[in-house]
């Protein structure tokens, strides 16, 4: 707590008073007899405010009744009458004890202060007693009260310094819970962190992010606003309007009513009043004048269940009043406790109190004062059996500690002299229920109770403070049964919230999953909504970023979840891949039977022209080289990316190089071997052709295994290529060693194009450059389209063409040059004769001649 230089003489120059005015201010208190005292701080009236430049404190009675502070002062008179008469929930305290009370009005800060020296000044006289002077036998061990935040911490301050215990019933401040400030303070209502706890879940439970905040000028408001907006940019709730509530006077209503005008213009639904009621009660009256509707009001418990500011006139007419309220219960007997002493004050005379004897009446109500406020009418409400509550808490919070102190377990208490700081340790470990209502102190001093959730109804012109839900801070719960609320939306309401009727409090909307929030001004509560990019996700309202999605899934635009990548491989249960195999399955059998029918007929014309043993060869590495497309099936392999392309082009490598060579053969013998008769007969005879085969073979062979080795193909998860698939394949299909080895094979098959082509003009049954030709033309462009759709797409359809490309090479190799041999051998027998060959030659001779 702060104060000016001013103030802070004032309050000095009213402690150098304070011995001369205590006299008279001991006469303004109510004061019942007993063993060991009690003093109670309530504001039995409201003190005169006028304008000083000392804080000069005027007779309370000068002021008017508060009816509160009376409700507050019965309820202590109620506990300690149950104690000394054993009438209570515990019978067996303080056996043959009684307890005795003073009763202060602290109509103000200064009364509380002075109250305060009074009894310090007792204390003192017991620590250090003067000369020939007996200390004070009736000196209060605790005090109970004040009723506010602002006006207990001065009072604590000074009590502190003794170390005499206090307990208030209403200052809910948080600082008050610092012990190196506050050492000897408990209180029975509430720290104002756990309401603002509650405010805060309540908030978040509709959702209203966009919020007004008002406090009234005093500690109470302006910590608890300071609290809130501190606490608020931890949950996302934004205050769009922030402003401190002075009490109303003439020289600031239009600064008020400017205040009015500056929430409406920031269209906000919920304003959230921490104030004290004294200040909303000219507040309120300049909302009504301005015609507001349809708003939320969120309430602390000072004034959300106060009849003061219910009863403004027009009030119910601007929206749904909602708040916290202290927990509280119905003490038993109480209501019949106050109607007793308002029955007998009735029947004297006012005139007459000051009058009044000490008798039956007089030891009830101990003083003039007494009778006159006991005999005014003072209804009460939710506030004033909340506050009451507490007070008659922090009695029985006193009573079990003294019980303890005085050793009254074994049923007889030891009468004993105790020091006002004696009970502090005791208070500390205090622990009991009333009403079902566990009371005890943890290490700052504060109850373990939390708050219930009110809301206002009306029923005609009847006022109503309906609970509607509650708020536990161990562990924190929030529980509000909606139904109960009555909302009031404004006449030109188009949307609900969440709850059906609530109202909306936001400044922008919430954004729908897939989308990201984008502040557009300086609070975060407003913003655009932008769609989150593919290949990320948002599945919570309120993020700024969208997250991305793990490698192996996917997200198209505006998604909430990420799904998961299709995997691209050519599945051996597919359509097209049956479709292949069965390919496949012909091809084998295409190659595998016409081997057999060439090894039978192995001595004919037609195989011994076609290379004889070497056909076999021929059509065994085209064997091979269809059955290298079953490494493309299913889910890539070690073994199979090992053998896949290797395989299939040595075996198709060996098979071009007997082509080759066959057609190298006949050209040589046809058109070259006059030119170079010894050459030609020399290279032919000693297994020129076997050895050529087997080099060319060889040489690609060595290429095969020198790319295995150097750069080993293994299975791998292609991620880049597709955004919402994985091509499984095999690594380094494009490598620069499967280029070398692709090279290899074009060379070669450029080599044997070559070759069958300059043979176009020799004997038919030597002449297959058309049909060897052709064949080599669908290999080339099997490959061609391969690999120009390889990279532009990685499906499985493309993973077919490739083995399209393979079993159209092998038949297409198998049907330039072997399909017409079969189909002599078997269909044209007549032609596969050494007579028909001959007849071919000497034809072709004659033509040339």
């Amino acid at each position: 707590m702060s104060m000016d230089v001013g103030t802070l003489w004032g309050w000095l120059l009213l402690l150098l008073t304070a011995v001369g005015s205590g006299a008279e201010f001991q006469r303004n208190m109510l004061k019942l007899q007993g063993d060991y005292y009690l003093a109670g701080f309530f504001p039995l009236h409201d003190n005169i405010r006028t304008k000083r430049e000392r804080p000069i404190l005027e007779d309370c009675k000068l002021g008017t009744e508060n009816k509160h502070g009376y409700h507050l002062a019965q309820a202590l008179r109620f506990a300690v009458e149950e104690i000394n008469n054993r009438t209570g929930p515990y019978p067996n305290l303080l056996p043959g004890v009684r307890l005795g009370y003073h009763l202060y009005d602290t109509c103000a800060i200064q009364a509380g202060v002075l109250a305060s020296v009074n009894v310090m000044q007792d204390q003192e006289e017991i620590l250090r007693p003067l000369p020939g002077s007996s200390p004070p036998d009736d000196s209060p061990m605790v005090v109970i009260g004040p009723d506010s935040s602002s006006r207990t911490m001065p009072t604590a301050v000074l009590l502190g310094a003794y170390l005499v215990p206090q307990i208030s019933y209403e200052a809910s401040n948080e600082m008050l819970s610092n012990k190196a400030v506050y050492p000897s303070f408990f209180r029975t209502i509430p720290s104002d962190t756990i309401q603002v706890s509650a405010m805060i879940q309540v908030l978040k439970r509709y959702r209203w992010t966009w919020i007004a905040l008002l406090g009234s000028d005093n500690a109470y408001g302006l910590q608890g606003m300071q609290s809130l907006s501190q606490q608020s940019a931890y949950h996302d709730i934004c205050i769009a309007y922030q402003s401190v509530l002075p009490r109303r006077t003439a020289a600031n209503t239009q600064m008020l009513r400017n205040m009015v005008d500056a929430i409406l213009r920031t269209n906000v639904k919920t304003i959230v009043l921490f104030s004290s009621k004294s200040r909303l009660q000219g507040f309120f009256p300049l909302v009504v004048e301005r015609n507001v509707t349809g708003k939320i009001w969120l309430g602390s418990e000072d004034w959300i269940a106060s009849a003061l500011i219910a009863d403004i006139p027009g009030i119910r007419t601007l929206g749904t009043f909602l708040g916290m309220s202290v927990k509280f219960k119905v003490i038993p007997g109480f209501g019949g406790f106050e109607r007793k002493m308002q029955e007998m004050s009735r029947h004297i005379d006012r005139s007459e109190f000051s009058k009044l004897p000490l008798g039956p009446l007089g030891e009830c109500l101990q003083t003039s004062d007494g009778y006159v406020l006991a005999a005014s009418d003072h209804p009460m409400d939710s506030y004033d059996f909340a506050s009451s509550f507490n007070v008659y808490r922090a009695v029985y919070a006193v009573a079990h500690a003294l019980h303890k102190k005085l050793g009254c377990d074994v049923g007889v208490c030891k009468a004993r002299t105790i020091n006002p700081w004696q009970l502090l340790p005791l208070l500390k470990k205090v622990r009991f229920s009333v009403g079902n209502s566990s009371m005890y102190f943890d290490e700052n001093g504060d109850p373990p109770t939390g708050y219930d959730i009110v809301a206002w109804l009306w029923r005609g012109s009847q006022w109503i403070v309906k609970e509607v839900g509650s708020y536990t801070p161990y562990p924190s719960s929030l529980t509000v049964n909606t139904s109960l609320i009555e909302w009031a939306l404004p006449a030109d309401a188009t949307s609900a919230g969440p709850d059906g009727q609530v109202p909306n409090s936001m400044c922008s909307p919430d954004c729908d999953f897939g989308h990201r929030r984008l502040q557009t001004g300086q609070h975060k509560c407003c913003f655009d909504c932008l769609a989150c990019p593919a290949a990320t996700f948002l599945n919570k309202s309120g993020a700024s970023s969208c997250q991305p999605c793990p490698e192996k899934e996917w997200a198209p635009p505006k998604s909430e979840k990420c799904l998961q990548r299709t995997l691209l491989f050519l599945a051996w249960d597919a359509p097209l891949s049956v479709a292949l195999l069965l390919l496949l399955a012909a091809t084998l059998l295409l190659t595998t039977g016409s081997a057999v029918i060439l090894l039978l007929h192995l001595d004919t014309p037609v195989v011994k022209s076609a290379g004889g043993r070497t056909c076999i060869v021929m059509l065994a590495s085209l064997t091979a080289a269809a059955a290298s497309a079953l490494c493309h099936f299913g889910l890539p392999t070690r073994p199979g990316c090992l053998l896949k392309q290797p395989l299939f082009v040595v075996s198709f490598a060996v098979c071009l190089a007997c082509v080759t060579v066959r057609a190298f053969q006949v050209v040589c013998i046809f058109k070259f071997a006059s030119r170079l008769p010894m050459l030609y007969d020399r290279w032919a005879k000693n297994h020129g052709p076997e050895y050529t085969i087997l080099a060319v073979s060889a040489a690609v062979l060595c290429v095969s295994v020198l790319r295995v080795a150097a750069d080993p193909p293994e299975p791998s998860a292609d991620l880049r290529f597709y955004p919402d698939s994985i091509v499984l394949e095999c690594s380094h299909t494009l490598s620069p060693g499967s280029w070398v080895e692709l090279a290899c094979a074009s060379l070669l098959s450029g080599l044997c194009f070559t070759l069958s082509y300059m043979g176009k003009d020799l004997p038919a049954n030597y002449n297959e450059a058309k049909c060897v030709a052709f064949s080599l033309v669908v290999y080339m462009i099997s490959w061609i389209c391969y690999f120009t759709l390889y990279l532009i797409s990685r499906d499985a359809f493309t993973m077919a063409v490739n083995v399209f490309a393979i079993l159209s090479s092998v038949l297409g190799v198998f049907g330039g040059y072997f399909l017409p041999k079969v189909y002599i051998i078997i269909f044209r027998p007549q032609m596969n004769t050494s007579a028909h060959f001959q007849n071919c030659i000497q034809m072709y001779t004659m033509n040339k001649q």
